[in-house]
């Protein structure tokens, strides 16, 4: 039976569904809270009423963890929906009609791991413009941007930044292995690495030259993915940014008996001539690592 017309059901805030979708992603009231710029207990109590509201629970807490109860599950497909037409009607009044393509370079690593978070935030924000993605090395894709077939580019570097380029993060290179491996204690040591142009290989065979351990090349592979095959096999170690450590891959060094490696940056360049979609993709990116550095997640 339909409620009566002057009983009208409660309406649901939108600032508390946008903290309950970033607890759901994010898996943590704490993460979430730096995402939508509130304190935890300013959180928390979103919650509260969120749960008064609807008479249900909508998470399960731990010391631990944080997942969402079966109603939980239904309300995040409504709240998803809500907020996604929320931004749709609200950027046709006060958001620029902003249309047109982005040609956007990222190496392999990158590509994988934040370009979806991006480019998903970025077709919800601006629906007119298309985004056209190179996944290429880094050598190449500067020197795509150099002849102008690329509008922004994301590359990886150890030294020699260049000026035009905009750091996004920087972060140490470790020696990635299998958690309880032996590939690091074989003789030469066995790598996993990519061809002339990668930073991270330049840098680990450097440092293998200066400690005069001999080496060979046992996988090569230009995708993590199949660098991270080779590592867990225990086939070989490879060169990986400390953030790519985790899971079954553990971080190796001189305790290992391996040489200490560099910091690595990477950066983004945008042409100098970059039409409005082109920097509105770029300022996206930049508050994706914006948010990685406050929250250390993408």
């Amino acid at each position: 039976m339909n409620a009566p017309l002057n009983h009208p059901l409660p309406l649901l805030d939108l600032d508390v569904l946008r903290t309950f979708v970033a607890i759901a992603e994010t898996g943590s009231f704490t993460l979430a809270a730096n995402a939508v710029f509130r304190t935890p207990s300013a959180v928390s109590m979103q919650i509260k009423k969120l749960e008064d509201i609807l008479g249900r629970s909508v998470f399960m807490r731990d010391a631990r963890s944080v997942s969402l109860t079966q109603d939980g599950e239904m309300l995040l497909g409504y709240a998803r929906r809500i907020l996604a037409l929320n931004r749709e009607a609200v950027s046709k009044f006060i958001i620029p009609d902003i249309s047109g393509v982005v040609r956007l370079g990222s190496p392999d690593d990158y590509g994988e791991r934040v370009l979806p978070n991006v480019l998903k935030r970025f077709a919800q924000s601006h629906p007119s413009v298309a985004v056209d993605v190179v996944i290429d090395q880094s050598s190449n894709l500067r020197r795509r941007l150099a002849e102008r077939q690329l509008d922004i580019t994301l590359f990886t570097v150890c030294r020699n930044i260049p000026p035009e380029a905009e750091v996004l993060l920087t972060e140490p290179i470790v020696w990635g292995g299998a958690k309880g491996g032996c590939a690091h204690m074989r003789e030469p040591l066995p790598l996993s690495i990519w061809e002339d142009g990668c930073a991270w290989r330049a840098d680990a065979l450097e440092a293998l030259g200066r400690d005069g351990r001999d080496y060979r090349i046992a996988y090569m592979s230009a995708h993590t993915a199949g660098q991270r095959s080779a590592i867990l096999s225990d086939l070989a170690i490879a060169p990986f940014p400390k953030s790519f450590i985790g899971d079954d891959i553990v971080a190796l060094g001189p305790k290992e008996g391996l040489p200490e490696l560099s910091n690595y940056s990477l950066a983004m360049i945008v042409a100098h001539d970059a039409s409005a979609p082109v920097k509105a993709a770029a300022d996206h990116i930049r508050a994706t690592f914006e948010l990685f550095r406050e929250t250390g997640r993408f």
